[in-house]
Formats: structure tokens, C-alpha cells, sequence
């Protein structure tokens, strides 16, 4: 019978999948793109918002200004998808901008770019996932009034679908996201024909509103600046590109042209969409502020909608079905938006962690073949974001875009530095050809994306990107620690060329609290390992007890002298360790083995009540050098009521601790069925030595 926590977590996450199942899981195109491009796809929804909002600043005729705004947009992002179609082709592996950097320009450049993707990818769910709960807000007023507790909802259920498995998480996002196409698409065209082909007035129900501008009479260098914050606002939209080079490995083969083909088809649907909503904005007259005292003059109960919201209120008109479908669709792609970072950053996290820049967990693949530490922890992180902004997306967008530009930039400048090596070696003329337009994509690439950065930098950073900046900087330091650790480890465990030295003598110390069958085990186990001394050792905390043991110890004439060590101030653990260090100190090529016997419980409440003592004794006995600890586990009846079977396939489901032993009485309680935690500390080190 499996325990309620295994059902609950079948049911949620389904049967596990074999490791020789993860070709299964790869995705063919028409998966892909919702996968991997619903990011860049949905910030049409939010990216006009922004770009309106914030030329309301300067008043109702800054509006004609948006289209211009869009084709600057357009233009990087066009940059953009062309450069990072050669990094596809150069680097299929999955690692991206990171493993450019890292192999172009150096570890530390490419550890940068890598804190860079994880803060925006953690970002990016928290932006999406809000930017969702405000368009269905505006048709669902319920929503607006629990937005954070269903946006914080909306995470943990896209960590839930991610957790089964990338391809099931795959189909079930691969209808809302043609469904969003689609009706986006014909709402754009349909207002546009409506507007400009049978020439009818639409108007938005913002059209009549007479607002008023935030700055008065500013000046050149002010609109200039405005302009510019505009544009960084707009350049949300190209968040997504990279977790295409991030994914490679999950498309089916030929993986590069896949995911080459997919960044195209990402590009030009998510630039029509983001021209087509803005010029129907435009021809409906739409108005959109960022503080709703600009609003002169309007019904006093006017409340302000989204911007697709209230074109599809425009077009398909106020109550109709199209227009509800319309929220729906764009809450449901923005929710699932947040889908493209649940699959590009557990992905970076486990290469990160196979090249030891963050703990090796994340590169643990769980039963769905999923990397489950790093969904749940992007989860986590994202739900800490959403709870500190109160889930609002203009707070939030300051501090997005800035890591995905930092790593556009140190890209195309690591494939600059790739196609001039090879450029050194190639000598056929056809090859070079390809290689110096590549080079030349890359270039002006390098070239516009750090233009974009240092506008970001600019406009941004004292409204909120300083925060992602220090994120950044946190999460760099983290990993060169994290790494610098395990290379330490490494050196430490790296074995000489001499040969070990065996110990010249064996001293065996068996622990004694009383005097019952799990110490006449210990002592019996200690007999057979043939030590070159054994002696058992009782701490006198109470005079009493201490003579009990004495004398019965006397009365079954055990063949093992017996050490009463005195504790004056009642403690246990500091004469065992000062007594140990007696027995070793005759000689350094001594070794001293502690034998420890334990209890094996069957409940974890019982773990509570017994082998406190031994768990701290054994954790402080693992700092000292030539000094072995062995637990001689003794099972009680309610250990015999464990499940043994379903707790192996527990355990061999686990990150594994280090190698996996046959269970003998003498091994490691830990290792037991309801075995004690006082093995932990060991485990640790193993799985370190790893």
C-alpha cells in the first residue's frame, strides 16, 4: 500500500520515466516554439503597454510617437534572431551564451553571463506571470482583487506541469499558444480592415479621455531621454531569444536547423504581432497612462484596462465572446510565458553545476527526467518576487531586460572572437565566405545590443535595475566561491603516487550507555574485526547507574576490560573524544575505531526519542584524524513494520549520497530502514568527494 506523500506525488507528477526514456522527451518544431518562444510570443501583451505608458509622461501627442518606437524594437530584435541563429549552428550543445562566452572569452566572463540569464530567467516568470494576472484582472475583477495569491497559484502550477516531464509540459502548452496566434492575429487584421479598408471609426474606450502630461514644456535632452526609457521598455519583447540557444538539446535531430528554424519563426510572428497591435492602437485613437491623475477629463468610474483588453473590446465589441476569448488567451499565453524560463533555466543550472559553479543537486535529473531542483527552486524565487512587488508589472519590468542584454552582448562578442579562430585555420573560399557574413551578423550585433545595454543602464537603473544588477553581482561571487570549493575538495582528494600507509595498530573502543543486547552486539562485532586492543568505555555522569553497569558487566564475565571515564559537569561527548585521543596519541600511525551502537527505529517520530547521543558523538568523532566510527545497528520490532521494498525504490529514486553497499548488521545505521541521521555528516563528505 503506497503512503499518502507517495500517491500525492504520482498523481501530481505521474509514473517515473526509465533514463533510457529521455529521447522520448524531445521536441519536434511545432512543440518547440510554444516551448521554448511563448516568452518573446506573449510580451506582446505587456511590451505596448509599456511603450504607451511611458510616453504619457509627456502628454496625449507623444502617442504617434509608439510606431517609431516598434520599429526601432523590430530592428534589434531582427539583429537579435540573426545572431543568434549562429549560435545555434556553432554551438549545439545547450549551453548557449554561457558556453560562448566561457569558450571565447574566459570562465569568468562566461560566469557573468551566466548570473546575468539566471536572475532574468527568475524575472521573467515573475514579469509574465504578473503581466497574466492584470490582463485577466481586467475582464475578471476577482482576479484583480487576489492577484498575488493566484499569481503565486499560476507558479506553482507551471512548476507542477514542468515537474511530469518536458514534452507532456510541451503538448499541454502548444494549443493556448496557437490559440493566442490566432486570435491575436485576427483581431489585428480584422481592426485593421475595419479602419482602413471599409473605413469605419473605431474608437477605444480610452479614445475619449483628455489626459493631461506628468512633465510640462520639457526639454531636448529630457524627451530625448523619455524616448530612450520608452525604448527600453519596448526591448522586453526580445526576452526569450536566448533560451532557444539554451534548449538546443531538447529538439529532436537535426537539433541545430530545428532550433534555428524555430528562432525565425519566433522573430517575424512575435515582430508582426507587436507592429499590428501598436498601429491598431493608433487608429483607435488608444490611451494608455501610467498615473491615472493625468485623466482630466473622463467617466468618473473609468477604469483602466490593458491595452489588447481594450482592442478587443474595440474590435470584436463590449460583452462579446471574442472578447472574452481574447483576455482569456492572453492571460493564459502570459501565465505560460513563464513556461520558456521553467525550461531554459534548469537546463543552465545543471551545466553549471557539472562544471561546478553551483551545487551539483541541480544536476539531478528527477523521475520525469526533469531537472527538479532547479524548477523548484526558479519557483521559489519567482514567488519572492512576485510577493515583494505585489505583483505589478510596471514595478517589476525596471528590473527585467537587464541580464539578457548583458548576455546578448558578451554572446556576439565570444562568436566574434569564435569565427576569427577559425577564420585562422580555413583556407576553402566557400567556407570563409559564410564565416565572414556570420562574423559580420555578429558584429553589428555585438554593436546594437550594447547601444540597447547602456540605454537600459541609463534609463533604468535608479527605478529598479539596480536591484538586478546587485543580483547579479551576488549570484557571480556565489559561483566563483561554489566553484572554488569544489576545486579544493578535488586537489585535497586527489590521490599520490605513494602507496598508502597501512596503520601499524588497531585500537577498537566500544561505547557503553547500559549494558543490553545492542552493546553485547557492538562488543561481539568489535571481538570479530581481531583489533589489537579492545577496551569498552562508560561515561560516569551518575554514580548509581555506573556501578549497575559495573556490576553487571562482572556478573556475564564479558571477556572486554571496561573504562569509566569521569564527567564532573554531567557531560557525555567531551570525555569520549579526550579519552579517544589518549588511546591514539602513543603513536600517529595508530588508528582508533569507535564502535557505536545505535537503535533502528521503524517510525520517524522515534528517530525523536533515541540516538541523540550517538548522533552527536559520531558527528564530533568525524573531525578527528585516525579515527574510524562504525554504528552496529540494532532493530527494533517496529523497524521490522517498514515497507522494505517500496523504501529501496525511495532511496534509489534520491540523489545518490556516494556508493550504495550491502546492508550488513555492522554498516551504517543511516543506512538501515529508519536507520538514525547520525550517518549524515559522512554522507555529505561522500557525496563532496564525488
Amino acid at each position: 500500500m503506497a503512503s499518502s506523500t507517495s500517491l500525492a506525488k504520482r498523481l501530481l507528477l505521474g509514473r517515473p520515466f526509465r533514463s533510457d526514456r529521455l529521447q522520448h522527451t524531445l521536441l519536434p518544431k511545432r512543440i518547440a516554439l510554444p516551448v521554448f518562444a511563448s516568452d518573446a510570443l506573449s510580451s506582446v501583451a505587456y511590451a505596448p503597454d509599456e511603450i504607451l505608458l511611458t510616453l504619457s509622461i509627456a502628454g496625449a501627442t507623444a502617442f504617434a510617437i509608439s510606431p517609431w518606437i516598434t520599429l526601432a524594437v523590430a530592428v534589434v530584435m531582427v539583429t537579435v534572431v540573426a545572431s543568434y541563429r549562429q549560435n545555434v549552428h556553432a554551438y549545439p550543445s545547450g549551453g548557449g551564451d554561457y558556453e560562448v562566452a566561457t569558450v571565447n572569452l574566459g570562465p569568468k566572463f562566461g560566469v557573468a553571463v551566466a548570473s546575468a540569464l539566471l536572475v532574468d530567467y527568475i524575472l521573467t516568470v515573475a514579469v509574465s506571470v504578473s503581466a497574466g494576472v492584470s490582463n485577466l484582472g481586467s475582464v475578471v475583477p476577482f482576479v484583480a482583487e487576489h492577484k498575488i495569491g493566484i499569481a503565486m497559484a499560476a507558479i506553482a502550477l507551471l512548476g507542477a506541469l514542468n515537474l511530469r516531464g518536458l514534452r507532456e509540459s510541451g503538448t499541454a502548452f502548444a494549443i493556448p499558444t496557437y490559440a493566442f496566434i490566432f486570435i491575436v492575429f485576427g483581431m489585428i487584421v480584422t481592426g485593421l480592415v475595419r479602419v482602413f479598408v471599409l473605413g469605419q471609426d473605431l474608437r477605444a474606450p480610452s479614445a475619449g479621455l483628455v489626459i493631461d502630461a506628468e512633465a510640462h514644456h520639457l526639454t531636448s535632452f529630457a524627451f530625448v531621454f523619455l524616448l530612450l526609457r520608452t525604448f527600453s521598455s519596448g526591448c522586453a519583447a526580445l526576452t526569450g531569444v536566448e533560451a532557444i540557444s539554451n534548449g538546443v538539446p531538447a529538439f529532436k535531430p537535426p537539433k541545430s536547423k530545428n532550433a534555428a528554424t524555430t528562432l525565425l519563426l519566433l522573430g517575424g510572428i512575435a515582430i508582426m504581432m507587436l507592429f499590428g497591435i501598436v498601429l491598431l492602437a493608433r487608429a483607435t485613437h488608444l490611451q494608455y497612462v501610467e498615473d491615472m491623475s493625468q485623466i482630466v477629463s473622463g467617466p468618473s468610474n473609468y477604469v483602466q484596462k490593458t491595452v489588447t483588453t481594450q482592442l478587443g473590446e474595440t474590435v470584436f465589441g463590449e460583452g462579446s465572446i471574442l472578447l472574452y476569448m481574447v483576455g482569456a488567451v492572453t492571460a493564459l499565453i502570459l501565465f505560460l510565458a513563464a513556461n520558456t524560463a521553467f525550461n531554459g533555466f534548469p537546463v543552465l543550472g545543471s551545466i553549471l553545476a557539472q562544471d561546478r559553479y553551483l551545487p551539483r543537486q541541480l544536476h539531478t535529473r528527477g523521475d520525469r527526467l526533469a531537472f527538479s531542483n532547479g524548477i523548484i527552486f526558479l519557483a521559489v524565487a519567482a514567488m519572492v518576487l512576485i510577493v515583494a512587488f505585489d505583483a505589478e508589472v510596471t514595478r517589476l519590468i525596471q528590473l527585467y531586460i537587464v541580464g539578457v542584454f548583458v548576455s546578448f552582448t558578451l554572446s556576439q562578442a565570444g562568436m566574434i572572437r569564435h569565427w576569427n579562430r577559425l577564420l585562422r585555420t580555413q583556407r576553402d573560399p566557400m567556407k570563409r565566405r559564410q564565416m565572414f557574413r556570420s562574423r559580420a551578423i555578429n558584429t553589428f550585433g555585438m554593436g546594437l545590443t550594447g547601444a540597447v545595454l547602456i540605454v537600459v543602464l541609463i534609463t533604468k537603473f535608479l527605478l529598479g535595475a539596480w536591484i538586478a544588477i546587485a543580483g547579479m553581482v551576488v549570484i557571480y561571487v556565489l559561483m566563483l566561491g561554489i566553484r572554488k570549493h569544489y576545486v579544493r575538495v578535488a586537489e585535497e582528494l586527489q590521490p599520490t603516487e605513494e602507496r598508502p600507509v597501512l596503520p601499524s595498530r588497531n585500537h577498537a573502543v566500544v561505547l557503553v550507555s547500559k549494558v543490553h543486547m545492542p552493546t553485547l552486539r557492538a562488543v561481539a562485532y568489535a571481538q570479530a574485526t581481531r583489533p589489537d586492543t579492545l577496551t569498552a568505555v562508560t561515561v560516569n555522569v551518575d554514580d548509581k547507574d555506573t556501578r549497575k553497569i559495573q556490576a553487571e558487566w562482572e556478573r556475564r564475565q564479558i571477556p572486554v576490560p571496561l573504562t569509566v571515564v569521569d564527567s564532573p559537569y554531567r557531560e557525555i561527548t567531551r570525555p569520549i573524544i579526550d579519552f579517544v585521543k589518549s588511546v591514539r596519541r602513543g603513536s600517529p600511525r595508530d588508528v582508533v575505531t569507535v564502535f557505536v551502537p545505535e537503535y533502528v527505529v521503524g517510525r520517524w517520530w522515534e528517530n525523536l526519542l533515541h540516538n541523540q547521543s550517538a548522533l552527536r558523538i559520531k558527528g564530533r568523532l568525524l573531525f578527528e584524524p585516525g579515527v574510524m566510527v562504525t554504528s552496529v545497528p540494532w532493530q527494533l520490532r517496529s523497524s521490522q513494520d517498514r515497507d522494505l521494498e517500496r523504501l529501496d525504490r525511495d532511496l534509489s529514486r534520491a540523489p545518490a549520497r556516494g556508493p550504495r553497499t550491502r546492508r550488513t548488521d555492522a554498516g551504517q545505521a543511516g543506512a538501515a530502514p529508519g536507520g538514525t541521521a547520525a550517518a549524515e555528516p559522512a554522507a555529505t563528505g561522500a557525496d563532496e568527494a564525488r
